[in-house]
């Protein structure tokens, strides 16, 4: 019985690494889609906000970094006030775990 539990708990870790976002392939994807108005580390791109008269929020900022991942891959997928759905990102989950990963 010990055996059984000790193999369930390896391939039920194992099947949770598997499925982890991917904060690598999230600054990849962020790159390419977010960091034109993002900036490269999260600090909002000032003539963009100026642009479309908007007050970005740092990405470093406790109100980012406190918001789950989920809740982060949906602002990316249905966007949030002018921001649009970023339909070009195809693992809103990597980018949401790379977003957590600027934490100041």
């Amino acid at each position: 019985m010990r055996m059984y539990l000790t193999m369930f708990t390896l391939s039920l870790a194992a099947a949770v690494a598997m499925y982890a976002a991917d904060a690598k392939a999230g600054k990849a994807a962020y790159d390419t889609s977010c960091k034109s108005c993002h900036g490269p580390d999260g600090t909002p791109n000032p003539a963009v906000a100026k642009m479309m008269k908007v007050e970005m929020k740092d990405l470093k900022s406790s109100d980012v970094q406190s918001m789950s991942d989920a809740d982060i891959a949906t602002v990316i997928t249905k966007g949030k006030g002018k921001m649009k759905a970023i339909t070009a990102v195809k693992s809103a989950d990597d980018v949401a775990a790379y977003v957590h990963s600027l934490k100041k």
